[in-house]
């Protein structure tokens, strides 16, 4: 079930006239919605599936991209190696693509998987029905799932209705709030489609509050919009940059915005969980902004049942384990199956470098290694789109671009922003489109990359956080490895900023920045 209103989560509502069936999305529906969009659009053929791009390499004299794609044809046929010419590459791969799994866990022998790659021949059930999943094979097993993430925090409800007995393994508590999970009601759908560009104004709505401010209504009225200091990871309008002096007191007003929410959130807990020392671990005791915070109706009353443990590992993990158990502290706890709700590699991993992030080698003009140019300067991009020496190469993120909880309007904003680049330089080249080489000039990518590093010292806070994806799993850095990132912070005015900066860049209409050449 997706954290984020489906009316803002789920890209072309307007477009495509589809009401979704709850306020929050499951993922059925959210892969449905992706059929539609690719039906909608003549798109359902033109995938390549099964595949993988291994390397990207620009040919200068053909002014195309050599792109290398491993297509699996199962177990037992051998990968077919195909190669295609392409004028344009976009690298739309997400950001928790890379599932990490805990150290010492190779000797557990019973079933084992990751939540990204859910086994239902183990589990019983089918993705069909994710409201009320039927997982009838853990019947009369003993369970352990590791993580208290926001991903685990949709299992345990699940897994502890099937579940013989369910040991919850935490390292860090997450905060979670409530979510008022509800069917879509048609009436309140007319009020929240209504108007030409009704989900643009929501999402920018939602990102108002998400930066710590108001406007006239709260369209969205969610936990979200609550948590008005979440706008230390994300960002919100300064009028001035941060000096080094100013950055105690900078987190001392983040810390006094956040503790009533949190306190608020600490003591939900006290109420709902009955068991006191149980209710003491579950209690998050960071601040908000440090880790993506829950959402959840079922996760804080599960820990009622009578089959439903929690084994709080004090920060430090779980520490191996046997053929048939997982052991914390010296204590075995047998299983027959383990469920690795432990996320991804940290976004902010090598600074996000974009061909370690897909997986894939990318050399651009020369022969470049663009993992070379990231490690030396450090992210470097126009608008987080374009980098210099790799023409017809657009990123997606997540450095130098505007952030907000919704990942899909940060997509769909930068979709609308490279289709235009595009197609304005299509226009420049006349009857010669196929011969358009654009890419970021030095300039151009300089300047924006000195925006960013000089708001970086925002961002602070996220110095005092727990180790998360936000902080590189709490890794120290050089210096001048943290004066490269600094390079690749979130846009630093906020989300709904870095949508004007794109939109008033598009209608001063000289393409300032890029260089496009027939």
């Amino acid at each position: 079930m997706c954290d984020v209103e489906s009316s803002i989560y789920l890209p072309l509502l307007e477009e495509t006239g589809y009401m979704p069936k709850h306020r929050y999305a499951y993922g059925n529906e959210l892969l449905a919605h992706a059929n539609r969009m690719a039906d909608t659009w003549g798109l359902a053929d033109q995938g390549v599936f099964r595949s993988q791009i291994k390397s990207c390499e620009w040919d200068e004299d053909a002014k195309r991209w050599k792109v290398v794609i491993e297509q699996g044809r199962g177990p037992n046929e051998a990968p077919v190696t195909m190669t295609v010419r392409s004028q344009f590459v976009v690298l739309a791969n997400g950001v928790l693509n890379h599932p990490k799994a805990p150290k010492n866990i190779e000797a557990f022998e019973g079933d084992m998987f990751h939540s990204a790659r859910w086994n239902y021949n183990i589990t019983g059930g089918d993705p069909s029905n994710l409201e009320s999943p039927q997982l009838t094979g853990l019947e009369g097993k003993r369970v352990g799932i590791i993580g208290t993430g926001v991903t685990a925090v949709q299992l345990v409800p699940q897994l502890a209705k099937w579940a013989k007995e369910l040991y919850v393994f935490q390292r860090t508590p997450s905060s979670v709030g409530e979510k008022g999970q509800r069917p879509m009601d048609p009436e309140e759908w007319k009020k929240i489609a209504n108007g030409r560009g009704w989900q643009k104004r929501r999402n920018e709505n939602f990102n108002i509050y998400l930066s710590g401010r108001e406007a006239e209504e709260n369209l969205v009225a969610d936990g979200w919009t609550a948590l008005k200091a979440y706008k230390a990871a994300i960002a919100t309008p300064q009028d001035k940059p941060l000096g080094m002096a100013d950055i105690p007191g900078h987190i001392g007003g983040l810390l006094a915005v956040d503790a009533p929410i949190s306190e608020r959130i600490r003591r939900r807990v006290d109420e709902v969980v009955e068991d006191k020392t149980t209710a003491a671990a579950l209690k998050s005791w960071y601040p908000t902004w440090c880790k993506r915070p829950a959402f959840h109706d079922d996760y804080l009353p599960a820990f009622n049942l009578p089959n439903v443990h929690l084994v709080d590992t004090d920060g430090k993990g779980v520490d191996r384990a046997t053929k048939g158990s997982l052991v914390v502290d010296g204590v075995d706890y047998p299983l027959d199956v383990v469920v690795l709700s432990t996320g991804y590699r940290a976004p902010a991993a090598n600074m996000a470098e974009p061909s370690g992030v897909s997986s894939m080698t990318i050399k651009g003009r020369g022969g470049a290694l663009l993992s070379d140019k990231w490690q030396s300067k450090g992210p470097s991009t126009l608008h987080g789109v374009l980098t210099n020496g790799f023409p017809n190469l657009f990123l997606t993120g997540p450095m130098q671009v505007g952030a907000t909880p919704n990942y899909n309007s940060v997509q769909d904003t930068l979709s609308q922003h490279c289709a235009y680049i595009v197609a304005e330089a299509m226009k420049q080249a006349g009857n010669s489109t196929d011969k358009v080489v654009l890419e970021a000039t030095i300039e151009g990518e300089e300047g924006y990359s000195g925006l960013h590093m000089q708001y970086a010292a925002w961002f602070a806070g996220v110095a005092i956080c727990t180790p998360g994806y936000l902080n590189n799993e709490g890794e120290q850095a050089p210096p001048e490895e943290q004066m490269k990132m600094a390079r690749g912070t979130p846009f630093p005015q906020g989300m709904n900023a870095f949508i004007k900066c794109l939109e008033d860049w598009r209608a001063e209409g000289s393409m300032k920045g890029v260089e496009v050449t027939v």
